[in-house]
């Protein structure tokens, strides 16, 4: 690759990224943090982040961020704000372009490095005190996915490849913040015909073994692509 000269003489801000990842384990929604290995906020939890080399796009940054930090790689990451405030950061002045990811909880294995010290998952209401202003973009962060939640189908990125409606529902609930109605909600995710019939799981579930499912993605994503609707089923309410 060329060389990248730049020749400006006017003072500009750093640009950081920063990943609120999201995991499931059935039961509850975590966060995954790192323990900051280095100054400032040495020892404080944070989010996985850094800041954007000069030949890197900001998604190249998040993706590269996350995997030095935590291990995780190849997941969902979607751009969703970013943060500009002043004071944000005592080193410089740093804009930071803020990301969420879904992924499913039990297929990474966390391994700290680079600049954390360690990583680690948390339940999303009981999250040590952050470093910089990462309870202000987790804040913003899980307000977006909840708002993304009515429009496309991510909840099934969080869960495994084959599930049952009442892990289904408690995602729901945990993004949502709500409790729905049982047999109204399996009604109203079974009719959409999004969700394949997979057999009856192995391991009970108090005393019952209960059905499985899993996500016709393909189906959605042609559907969608030829009739663009803008009531999403999967907008349970």
């Amino acid at each position: 690759m060329e060389e990248l000269k730049y020749h400006y003489k006017y003072p500009h801000p750093a640009v950081t990224t920063d990943s609120v990842v999201f995991g499931f384990d059935g039961k509850s929604l975590h966060i995954l943090l790192v323990e900051r290995g280095i100054e400032p906020y040495k020892g404080s939890w944070a989010l996985p982040g850094g800041f954007m080399k000069i030949d890197e796009t900001v998604e190249d940054c998040a993706k590269r961020e996350l995997s030095e930090e935590t291990g995780v790689t190849d997941v969902y990451l979607e751009q969703f704000h970013t943060f500009s405030a002043v004071y944000r950061d005592p080193r410089e002045r740093v804009v930071t372009v803020a990301f969420f990811a879904l992924v499913r909880k039990s297929d990474f294995q966390l391994l700290a490095g680079d600049d954390a010290a360690r990583a680690s998952w948390f339940e999303v209401d009981e999250l040590p005190p952050l470093a910089f202003d990462h309870d202000e973009i987790i804040k913003m962060a899980r307000e977006h996915i909840k708002e993304v939640l009515r429009t496309r189908p991510i909840a099934f990125k969080l869960l495994d490849e084959k599930f049952s409606i009442a892990e289904l529902q408690r995602l729901y609930e945990a993004i949502n913040g709500t409790q729905y109605d049982r047999r109204n909600f399996h009604k109203k995710m079974t009719s959409t015909g999004y969700l394949r019939s997979e057999g009856v799981s192995t391991v009970a579930n108090h005393n019952r073994f209960p059905n499985l499912y899993s996500f016709d993605e393909d189906t959605y994503v042609e559907e969608q692509e030829a009739s663009p609707k803008k009531w999403n089923p999967f907008n349970v309410k």
